[in-house]
């Protein structure tokens, strides 16, 4: 993990060009979420009110019976009312006895005043209302105005909070609704793609890799909402996807000595590769042996001497201007009389538009085959990250010559190039073993792929 922070402390000009670029992408066509949340809802109360309606009119054919035409009979009862004439003579007889009945009710009259006194009683109950007036002070107290707007605030305080977890439905809302509107964000379009494509090929991904990323990560996610945050998680997911494949550590083989030949261009970190290596390899109990096939160059040879003392691991060396194919056959015949494990031989380095020098590299090979016709049983490529797009050219050629089998990429801490290394990985597909960003012996680690990925785009997980 220490290696991972130095990894992204010391990227800074990858990690910052990306990660400038893509906060500058999402401000520059920010919107205001607010409004954005509120059509979205509309729209989607909207669509869910319109099928109700739908399946209301289905039912309302069905009431087709109300054309009855039975009702017209119904005027034939209408003669009926012609037996209506005989009741008319029954109220005749009636109004004989009805003047009978009157001087009747005259005793009744009498009785009446007896009730008078029931109704002298009713103004016994005269003190109830008394008590009356008195509770009606009581409900004065209780609509009290103090205590109804104690009770409201915790009612407004309660109701965000529902509104929060109403649209915590919605997808896409609740990440805003969190607290997450004060960032700014962009929606996933044309537009913001198009300029994801640029930067990303700005940071020499290459315009194969850059559309095919891009085009993952509008999968799905086209016209959302995003935050800088967000697109550099979904970066760096679609960046390690791509490196996943490559990403092995050197084999080791039952072989002895099993060798390693490293070659490069001039400058790139070969022979300091080499040290780290051998350092590591040595700690980890191998039995190591350094060859300095670079006879052309003695601070090649004195910094491997450097790093051979320092590690504990033997340097086998020729006189300045030797044969390198003949210091590497006589290396792997020290090597195999020791018992060695591993067997490391430094190379020349060398332009791959030289003709004359990759056609010296692959003498060395074909020399190290009159030995042991598998050797070498690695071969790996150092490159320089600041070389940018010209890695490729590199790779083709020294893998025609010398049949690379791995790459090494070293100094990403001093270069904005490092995307190259994704270019690399979906073109090739060749094993990334380690990549190193300083000098240091713990500057060079085998190649993690989130870990790269995070530090390219400048994504902090923590």
């Amino acid at each position: 993990m220490s290696f991972f922070r130095k990894l992204k402390d010391r990227m800074f000009k990858s990690s910052s060009k990306l990660d400038e670029g893509l906060d500058a992408i999402i401000e520059e066509g920010a919107v205001e979420e607010e409004a954005v949340e509120e059509e979205e809802l509309r729209a989607a109360e909207a669509v869910a009110d319109i099928p109700e309606p739908e399946p209301e009119p289905e039912p309302e054919p069905e009431p087709e019976p109300e054309p009855e035409p039975e009702p017209e009979p119904e005027p034939e009862p209408e003669p009926e009312p012609e037996p209506e004439p005989e009741p008319e003579p029954e109220p005749e007889p009636v109004e004989p006895p009805v003047p009978v009945e009157m001087p009747e009710p005259e005793p009744a009259p009498v009785e009446a005043p007896a009730p008078a006194p029931v109704e002298q009683p009713i103004p016994a109950p005269d003190p109830m209302p008394e008590p009356a007036p008195v509770e009606m002070p009581a409900p004065a107290v209780d609509p009290a105005p103090a205590p109804t707007p104690v009770e409201l605030p915790p009612i407004e305080s309660v109701a965000p909070d529902l509104t929060e977890a109403a649209p915590a439905k919605k997808p896409g809302i609740l990440g805003r609704l969190m607290g997450r509107t004060s960032e700014p964000r962009r929606a996933l379009d044309d537009d913001m793609l198009e300029q994801l494509e640029e930067l990303l090929i700005t940071s020499d991904m290459g315009v194969d890799i850059a559309l095919r990323v891009t085009s993952n990560m509008a999968e799905g996610r086209y016209g959302k909402l995003m935050s800088a945050r967000e697109i550099k998680e979904l970066l760096a997911e679609e960046v390690a996807r791509v490196m996943e494949p490559v990403a092995r550590p050197l084999p080791i083989y039952p072989k002895k000595p099993q060798v390693v030949l490293v070659v490069g261009v001039n400058g790139s970190g070969k022979t300091t590769t080499i040290g780290k290596l051998a350092s590591q390899f040595k700690a980890a109990g191998k039995n190591v042996v350094i060859a300095a096939g670079d006879t052309f160059r003695a601070a090649a040879v004195e910094q491997l001497q450097v790093w051979g003392e320092r590690a504990g691991v033997p340097v086998l060396t020729a006189p300045e201007g030797s044969d390198p194919a003949a210091l590497a056959f006589d290396a792997m015949t020290k090597a195999e009389a020791d018992g060695a494990d591993l067997l490391m031989i430094d190379t020349a380095g060398r332009l791959q538009n030289r003709a004359d020098l990759m056609e010296e590299l692959a003498k060395i090979v074909r020399v190290i085959r009159k030995k042991d016709p598998d050797a070498p049983h690695n071969t790996l490529l150092v490159l320089d990250a600041s070389t940018g797009q010209n890695a490729l050219s590199q790779v083709d050629l020294f893998g025609k010559m010398a049949d690379v089998s791995g790459l090494v990429m070293t100094k990403l801490d001093g270069t904005a190039k490092g995307g190259v290394l994704v270019a690399l990985a979906d073109k090739f597909g060749l094993p990334i073993h380690a990549i190193g960003v300083g000098e240091q012996i713990d500057d060079l680690q085998p190649f993690d792929p989130q870990e790269f990925a995070d530090a390219l785009v400048g994504f902090d997980r923590s």
